[in-house]
């Protein structure tokens, strides 16, 4: 069940605080990932949290401080409603990679259904709140070429799921969340390119150094 809401709950954060935030800067927040891997990998799975990871976390936090520092240089605790949901959409991928590696004896099926029945049970119960509160329109009767879409991204979807719990399940939570680290580039560069993020300079020092963070997982191995 933890692997449900950790699921759900990642998908719906992250896509929500890409529909109504920019892209860059929600994709950086939420790839603080590698930082609440390391702290949740401790009490879930028994990782030791060693003076180098530490240091990591440190400088992912500056990196994350830079990012949200607000522009007029004047210090805010307030954070706007797509941060924050980049921040628990990072929190909650953290934590379904933690039990995915915590989860591994349980066969692949029953991991992949669980991370499924999340993504949807939990967009649905969200999307029904909001409706019901009057916060979002009801979508409109879809067309011939919306269900194409939906067909197509459901496939996508799918597909990355399943690549990503296989992954997952084999490899140690700290590899995993900097090998995820990379979609910050993807991400990051299709959205500037298409118009729907903005690279600042203080954007993109915080983003160097949360990368970095990630990056020095990567070479020192823990």
């Amino acid at each position: 069940w933890v692997l449900v809401v950790a699921s759900g709950t990642t998908n719906a954060s992250f896509n929500w605080g890409v529909t109504v935030g920019d892209v860059v800067r929600v994709v950086l927040l939420f790839y603080l990932m590698p930082l609440w891997a390391v702290l949740l990998a401790r009490p879930l799975l028994g990782e030791r949290i060693r003076a180098r990871a530490a240091l990591r976390v440190v400088l992912a936090l500056i990196g994350a401080g830079v990012v949200l520092w607000p522009a007029d240089g004047r210090l805010s605790l307030a954070l706007s409603g797509a941060d924050m949901l980049a921040l628990l959409g990072g929190f909650s991928f953290a934590l379904n990679n933690v039990m995915l590696r915590r989860e591994a004896h349980r066969s692949e099926p029953a991991r992949a259904l669980a991370m499924f029945s999340g993504g949807a049970l939990v967009s649905l119960v969200i999307a029904l709140l909001l409706t019901q509160a009057g916060l979002a329109p009801a979508p409109a009767a879809p067309s011939a070429g919306v269900i194409a879409a939906v067909v197509g991204l459901a496939a996508w979807f799918l597909a990355s799921n399943l690549t990503l719990q296989f992954g997952a399940a084999r490899l140690a939570a700290h590899t995993t969340a900097v090998v995820m680290i990379t979609e910050v580039f993807f991400a990051s560069g299709s959205a500037i390119a298409l118009g729907a993020g903005q690279l600042s300079w203080q954007t993109a020092l915080g983003g160097a150094l949360i990368v970095s963070a990630a990056a020095l997982a990567a070479w020192q191995g823990d």
